[in-house]
């Protein structure tokens, strides 16, 4: 059936995404490089949304623009306990199932490295995390944080990203600011409680720092174009989640592990 795209509702949607954002009209008009004026008449259904800012929306909300559109769901994302483990097996476990727990300590340590660096905004900090967790799944064939990435316009993203910090943001244990990087606007966290190191193994510390090493120091665009030649990222449909199993048919110049035939040139 075909979808009719439907202005007021896409006026309606935008303040909405705003408003769960926590911004205001004048912080979002900074972080678009419009006025004011304009974000008011879009909400307010008295102008249309050009292509160019139906793309700076999907970008500053991290949605497709086909959900902006309507054309598609937004994606549901339900948090599990975070005292939930993952149940140990004897086969390997490729389907991920969240570790909350672990996630916000991985999360904490890796702010704790490197949220005073000027470039760790959320696009490089998504792309860490993607690193971590398919690099540990590389080598030791276990899940570290279980989270799920998809196939994004600028990278891997994990999906319960969001809930995950407004969760975290609620209990004091991190904090949203936004600033300028360059001529770009960017969300920054800032971690307010020390990490639990005690919840990560030695192997889980190590994979960290070294992908803390090999790429902490890249902007979000130098960080976004290496997460495409990866081939987890290279092989996946747009919007779909990245399946961690991808991380074995990497070419050598992204491989973490020595195989016996073919070896990979390690971070």
């Amino acid at each position: 059936m075909d979808h009719e795209i439907n202005q007021k509702a896409i006026a309606a949607r935008l303040k909405t995404l705003r408003e769960k954002a926590g911004l205001s009209q004048e912080e979002i008009a900074k972080i678009l490089d419009i006025s004011r004026t304009a974000i008011s008449q879009i909400e307010n259904n008295e102008r249309g949304v050009s292509s160019l800012e139906l793309a700076a929306f999907s970008e500053a909300f991290k949605v497709s623009t086909d959900y902006i559109l309507g054309l598609e769901e937004e994606l549901e994302v339900a948090l599990p306990k975070e005292d939930d483990r993952l149940r140990k097996q004897s086969m390997r476990i490729s389907v991920p199932k969240l570790n909350l727990g672990k996630f916000k300590q991985v999360l904490l340590y890796l702010l704790e490295r490197c949220a005073g660096k000027p470039n760790i905004g959320e696009t490089v900090l998504y792309k860490l995390l993607y690193f971590i967790d398919f690099n540990y799944y590389e080598t030791y064939e276990e899940l570290l944080t279980g989270a799920k990435y998809i196939k994004n316009k600028y990278g891997p993203t994990p999906i319960e990203f969001v809930k995950i910090i407004d969760q975290m943001e609620d209990k004091g244990e991190i904090r949203i600011i936004r600033d300028k990087y360059g001529p770009y606007s960017q969300k920054r966290y800032i971690p307010l409680v020390k990490a639990d190191l005690s919840q990560l193994k030695a192997s889980e510390k190590e994979v960290i720092d070294r992908v803390i090493m090999a790429h902490s120091d890249k902007n979000a665009k130098e960080i976004s174009n290496y997460s495409h030649e990866d081939l987890p990222w290279k092989a996946t449909k747009d919007k779909d989640v990245i399946d961690y199993e991808l991380v074995f048919y990497r070419t050598p110049a992204y491989s973490v592990r020595s195989y016996p035939e073919e070896g990979g040139s390690g971070l």
